[in-house]
């Protein structure tokens, strides 16, 4: 992780003026219990709650129970996958790439099968586990099929959610969308579903860049490292995963001509 370290260090001072070109700035964050969100995503409040992601269990992917605070300590991205998504390939290969990376520094995926979007996750539990497992070589934990919109949602999403509201609110906009949450099982980012997980890898760095930093500017580093991740995901999207969007487009115009052909499909 030192190299990582560096890398971070090295990113911030060479990507101030890039940062403040493109119509970022740093927000304040001296008011207790909200954490305010860079304009470009637009801006939106975390309320405080004593809650963590480790008061939840949840169910595996071969149904046992696991309960999350068997992840305490550790720095985890939560991801909603599907199977035949045209973000599909990329993601579950750099998930892969990243979970064997850093696995041994305290870095844990966690991934939850979704058919919410376009029915594109319809196997069942041993399905998706073969197909994750057999060809992308995953390891990490994949968790029993979930819902993560509407009267269904699982308990573990809605907290997600009403701890980091998206683009389009609380609701999840597709598949990968992904949630950040740092060692003491906080929420701390989220991440739009057409952002690469390699453009995430500076973000879990900078825990790890807090930990050996005074306490008194970690709130600061962190701050300045999330944003500035934001801003590279925001300019990498546009000039780097053109193909991956139109992907990415073309699902979301057929899932929306089969809810106006299927309204039953409708999801809130």
């Amino acid at each position: 992780m030192a190299s990582l370290t560096t890398s971070i260090k090295s990113t911030l001072g060479a990507s101030k003026s890039v940062f403040f070109n493109n119509g970022f700035s740093l927000q304040s964050s001296n008011l207790p219990g909200f954490f305010f969100k860079s304009r470009s995503f637009g801006v939106f409040a975390r309320a405080a709650t004593d809650k963590t992601l480790y008061d939840f269990t949840v169910k595996d992917i071969d149904g046992k129970d696991v309960p999350l605070n068997k992840f305490k300590g550790k720095v985890l991205l939560i991801v909603n996958v599907a199977s035949k998504c045209g973000l599909t390939n990329s993601n579950y290969s750099e998930l892969s790439h990243l979970y064997e990376k850093y696995k041994t520094q305290g870095f844990e995926i966690l991934a939850f099968p979704c058919n919410q979007f376009g029915g594109q996750e319809p196997g069942s539990n041993p399905d998706i586990k073969q197909f994750a497992c057999t060809r992308f070589k995953a390891e990490f934990p994949i968790f029993d099929k979930v819902d993560v919109n509407g009267p269904n949602t699982a308990p573990v999403y809605q907290f997600l959610k009403s701890n980091a509201g998206g683009f389009l609110g609380d609701l999840i906009k597709w598949n990968f969308e992904k949630f950040l949450v740092d060692k003491s099982g906080k929420v701390v980012e989220r991440y739009q579903p057409t952002t690469s997980p390699f453009q995430i890898e500076v973000a879990v760095g900078a825990f790890w860049l807090a930990k050996n930093v005074g306490s008194a500017s970690i709130s600061v580093n962190f701050t300045y490292i999330m944003t500035t991740t934001k801003v590279f995901s925001c300019l990498s999207e546009i000039n780097q995963r053109k193909e991956e969007e139109e992907d990415y487009e073309n699902d979301a115009e057929c899932f929306k001509i089969s809810i106006v052909q299927n309204p039953k499909q409708n999801i809130k």
